[in-house]
């Protein structure tokens, strides 16, 4: 069930579950705290699992027109304060990686390892960027068909066809957020920042988890960054939804956290 916690005029929507060391779970864009759900009862067995809704995602309300990464982390610290929780292991899925990256750089301190699953250190490329505008543009014009064209090319092309039942089911659940809240995610997200440098000198351990297949983080940009970076990569079958394009593999994989 989950709990609110205020925050800045708003209620911070999160889940904690189980016992132990605190794993954080941060969703992507699109997406809300229920994107753990065959995951969360994997790690409660042996961590308590703390999974949030991100602002503006899922029963966590709006804060402004533009969501940063540091705006994000500086609620997830909320929350961790609130619970007294010193420090953990995050997982983040995409943006969720972003924002795990932005409170790296404000607490690293509270950080025992990162799992950035589909996710990147690197900014917004300046194509990107101006994707992103083509995108708030069309998702003030037409929010659901933005909605159901952004969530079915984060799969592989073989996983739209095996998993198209869930990806509507996803699709749907996401034409529910409110056209501002959309907008103030996409302009957090072109605005970011290269936080490199901050995975780079991460005292604790980190790795990437990357799909074969992701058109959104590419495998072959992550394979220069682990170099780059000192990050180990380890590689799902799929494109940019490994917790649910490699759902059994993956789970393999956090079973063996510590």
């Amino acid at each position: 069930m989950q709990k609110f916690i205020p925050y800045k005029n708003i209620q911070i929507a999160y889940t904690a579950q189980g016992k132990g060391e605190t794993i954080v779970l941060l969703h992507g864009f699109l997406e809300n705290s229920s994107m753990w759900e065959a995951i969360t009862p994997v790690l409660e067995k042996t961590h308590k699992v703390i999974s949030i809704d991100l602002l503006g995602h899922g029963n966590t309300p709006r804060l402004g027109y533009i969501h940063t990464m540091q705006e994000m982390a500086q609620t997830v610290n909320h929350v961790l304060h609130h619970l007294k929780i010193e420090h953990a292991i995050f997982i983040g899925h995409s943006m969720g990686g972003y924002v795990v990256l932005a409170f790296a750089e404000l607490f690293p301190l509270r950080i025992k390892k990162m799992l950035l699953l589909n996710s990147t250190p690197l900014a917004d490329s300046p194509e990107r960027v101006a994707n992103r505008n083509r995108a708030i543009r069309l998702v003030k014009q037409n929010k659901d068909a933005f909605v159901s064209m952004a969530i079915t090319n984060l799969f592989g092309k073989e996983s739209q066809e095996q998993l198209r039942e869930k990806i509507n089911t996803l699709i749907k659940e996401a034409q529910q957020m409110p056209t501002e809240n959309i907008v103030a995610a996409m302009e957090g997200l072109k605005s970011r920042k290269d936080r490199s440098q901050v995975l780079k000198t991460f005292l604790g351990e980190k790795i990437f988890l990357a799909g074969e297949e992701d058109e959104i983080v590419l495998l072959e940009s992550l394979q220069q960054l682990a170099q780059k970076t000192h990050t180990p990569l380890k590689v799902f079958k799929g494109g940019h939804m490994s917790h649910l394009e490699a759902e059994e593999e993956l789970l393999r994989f956090f079973r063996k956290l510590d």
